[in-house]
């Protein structure tokens, strides 16, 4: 007769599913991090695992919040960081000709990325507050349109479009899955097409028209403004199959490949791993935004559903502007690709969302226990 194996409790209810292939992905970030700095591991590769460390420490405390104090955090939490964006304003040191990070010492901190995470809190807090049949009163699109306008506007000062499109994203996400009527979203798309070319011609600063443009038509400008993406391009293009193999990329080790370490470093990845590479990225990630609809789906209640959503739609944005970007898809808007490219707001930005996917999963246990 067979026996059941039952693991202990500490390790059956440890979030394998995700904890897993996140760490061979970023285990495969740090491979290329060390091929990008030329074959060692400083300044990036190292770095990129610690970081990992210390945040998934981060992630698994969090995922031991109780759904009270999650809720009770929302406000605070989104004050704190509208403080932060305003110190940005105040204090913040330029670098690549935006004011966007704050010096602590120990680490540099870009609080815009903060408000990625901070944006579904307070909305997922606020819909939950909202009896059902205020859906379709003012208040359910002027606050959450408030709340969400705010940082917007401070990260776009800095300037920074791609943060600033992200936090739109995900609080957008957000007021769906709330049950906005339909007929908002419909009528905010109209108005945006009418928008996007007084935007493109007035609100835009030249830098940022000129990425558009070059998006449209980057061999115009191969040596200059589309530089960038022409040769991403041929970095993933001469990759093939299977790669040039591992530390032997010439786009990035000859400095040709902007950015080989953050923005670009699937460019990076790709030269050297190829096809195969690509697919187990795309692999992984399918592997975590699966896992974070699934939280979602099967969450108990409007508050930790529209979290695990909205936090599911943050890592989502992240990734497809991302590879969109280095393929040429999307102009380069400076967004990084979670848990490869080497940055620690980033990197503590997306371990947020999914300790916050890890706590709604860590609910969704409790509330289906006979007797709770």
């Amino acid at each position: 007769m067979s026996r059941k194996i039952t693991l202990p409790a500490p390790l059956a209810e440890f979030p394998w599913r995700v904890v897993i292939p996140l760490t061979l992905l970023v285990m495969f970030g740090a491979a290329v991090l060390h091929s990008a700095a030329g074959g060692s591991m400083s300044p990036y590769a190292t770095s990129h695992l610690v970081r990992y460390g210390v945040f998934l420490t981060l992630a698994l405390v969090m995922s031991r919040f109780p759904e009270e104090w999650a809720r009770l955090a929302a406000i605070p939490v989104y004050a704190a960081i509208i403080f932060l964006l305003l110190l940005v304003e105040a204090l913040g040191f330029v670098g690549g000709g935006s004011q966007r990070w704050l010096n602590l010492g120990f680490m540099t901190l870009q609080p815009s990325e903060l408000m990625k995470p901070g944006i579904v809190l307070i909305l997922a807090a606020f819909f939950h507050g909202m009896p059902a049949g205020m859906m379709g009163n003012w208040k359910a699109l002027v606050v959450p349109g408030a709340l969400m306008g705010l940082p917007m506007a401070l990260v776009l000062i800095q300037p920074d479009l791609g943060t600033a499109l992200a936090i739109g994203f995900g609080g957008a996400v957000v007021m769906f899955l709330a049950g906005i009527p339909r007929k908002w979203f419909i009528g905010g798309g109209l108005a945006a097409l009418v928008a996007i070319p007084l935007a493109f011609f007035f609100g835009l600063h030249d830098y940022q028209r000129q990425r558009v443009l070059t998006f449209l038509d980057p061999e115009s400008d191969p040596l200059g403004t589309g530089y960038h993406i022409t040769q991403s391009k041929i970095a993933i293009g001469s990759g093939g199959i299977f790669g040039k193999g591992f530390g032997n990329g010439s786009q990035s080790a000859l400095d040709y490949l902007p950015e080989p370490h953050t923005d670009f470093v699937f460019a990076t990845m790709a030269e050297e791993w190829g096809l195969m590479g690509g697919i187990f990225v795309l692999l992984v990630f399918g592997i975590v935004l699966r896992w974070g609809m699934q939280v979602a789906r099967d969450a108990n209640g409007v508050f930790p559903r529209l979290l695990a959503g909205g936090m599911t739609a943050t890592i989502f944005f992240y990734v497809g502007v991302n590879l969109m970007m280095v393929m040429g898809l999307a102009p380069v808007v400076g967004i990084p690709l979670p848990f490869m490219s080497h940055g620690g707001s980033s990197m503590m930005t997306n371990m947020i969302c999914v300790g916050s996917l890890m706590m709604v999963e860590r609910w969704n246990r409790q509330a289906s226990r006979p007797g709770f």
